[in-house]
């Protein structure tokens, strides 16, 4: 394959093309983004060359939920389970930004509101809870101490806030691209374009036969990170993953106010209300940045339309203007992602019960400030077969995954 640039001619062959391509690998990623990029940067840190990971699109491709330049990052959150990870995914972002020379993650201070006077209030009180048993520090202010702070805010009512400043937004583009950068200089094989056709286990719970469009690999041990495709590539082991799939969008804004929503002026907001609303300062474009949390539409991976929805895209403006005035401007352009959910909206990270040689993780659609540290933890669990870390409730069997009358609860 010969690419021209300029007046000069390159020639690029796959990794696949290479007659060096060995066909077994002790480790094999399949999906690159946000999580398997991380599993295969951890695991070839430890495997070397002994790991390959698989992505059926071009590598950092706009197809799935790892895309874009911010996720918010935070220690707070909502449940204790996943406060008391929020400091080791700090680290996990922190060594490859020291290996690399690259940060991923610029801290910005961050909010959570809620109008008193409704029943949305109790997430906030139920993210002080979780901080509060995780020994994670904050404030609390009412409308004074937010106004005082972020002036940019004009709730419309009583509220209350919390605001922790190790808050921030940790960058896809960047992370996925250091991972894979990283992962390649320890010798990890990456193979792009190369969909999956079928995975046959072994029976007695060794080895996993991978079938791609770029022919067949065998390994010890799989690690599933496949987004929204990954049900369809469980299917073929026999296993039924009720995964929630919805086309989800941002919007960015050209604010005529970049100095009063640039870093250091203007912190990561979450507002829970009707909805759940949240927002970035200026970053990765000359613009501010906003969405609503779950909000979108039940989509597959084929009917997805890439199209945002207008609509919706109205509804984010008349809040922002009405609660934070000055954030808005012209819309410089809105883009869709996919979110791919359990019913409970918790994290799968887990060994297949029928294939233990096999690893699923599933983000829920927040999974992004985490990724670093998810991918360490599956290689841990398939390098050693346990993780340092407390993932029990991540678990395949837990009652989302096993009741079928299981209440779906999506906020977060």
């Amino acid at each position: 394959m010969a690419y021209r640039l300029s007046t000069r001619c390159f020639i690029v062959r796959s990794e696949r093309a290479s007659s060096a391509l060995k066909s077994h690998f002790d480790y094999i990623v399949l999906g690159c983004g946000g999580i398997g990029s991380a599993a295969l940067y951890w695991l070839s840190k430890r495997a070397g060359t002994s790991v390959l990971g698989i992505e059926q699109f071009s590598l950092f491709h706009p197809n799935g939920g790892s895309q874009d330049y911010s996720r918010i990052i935070r220690l707070a959150y909502h449940q204790e389970k996943y406060a008391r990870l929020t400091p080791y995914a700090y680290k996990a972002w922190d060594t490859i930004a020291k290996e690399s020379g690259v940060a991923p993650v610029t801290k910005t201070g961050g909010v959570q509101i809620a109008y008193k006077d409704r029943p949305y209030r109790q997430i906030v009180e139920d993210y002080a809870i979780a901080m509060d048993a995780a020994g994670i520090e904050y404030e609390r202010w009412d409308n004074v101490q937010l106004r005082d702070r972020f002036p940019q805010f004009q709730p419309q009512g009583e509220i209350v806030a919390l605001y922790q400043s190790q808050t921030g937004i940790v960058d896809p583009a960047r992370g996925n691209a250091v991972h894979i950068s990283l992962a390649r200089s320890t010798g990890a094989t990456v193979l792009e374009n190369c969909p999956v056709i079928s995975l046959q286990p072994g029976d007695s719970g060794e080895g996993v036969l991978v079938k791609t469009e770029q022919g067949a690999f065998t390994c010890d041990r799989l690690v599933v990170a496949a987004g929204a495709w990954t049900s369809k590539l469980l299917e073929s082991v026999g296993m039924q993953l009720p995964l929630k799939v919805t086309q989800e969008q941002v919007s960015y804004y050209s604010t005529l106010n970049l100095k009063a929503f640039s870093i250091g002026e203007f912190p990561v907001f979450q507002w829970k209300d009707d909805f759940s609303y949240y927002g970035f300062p200026v970053y990765g474009e000359v613009a501010t940045k906003a969405a609503i949390d779950a909000s979108g539409h039940t989509v597959t991976t084929k009917t997805r339309d890439f199209m945002p929805n207008p609509q919706r895209e109205q509804q984010l403006r008349d809040f922002l203007t009405t609660q934070i005035p000055g954030f808005t401007g012209p819309t410089l352009y809105s883009k869709t992602c996919l979110y791919a959910m359990p019913p409970d909206r918790d994290f799968i990270l887990d060994a297949l019960p029928k294939y233990p040689q096999i690893f699923a993780a599933v983000g829920a659609g927040h999974a992004y400030k985490f990724a670093s540290l998810l991918g360490k933890i599956l290689s841990e669990l398939a390098i050693d077969g346990v993780s340092q870390h407390n993932i029990s409730p991540f678990s395949f069997n837990r009652p989302a995954l096993v009741e079928q009358d299981f209440v779906p609860s999506l906020r977060v």
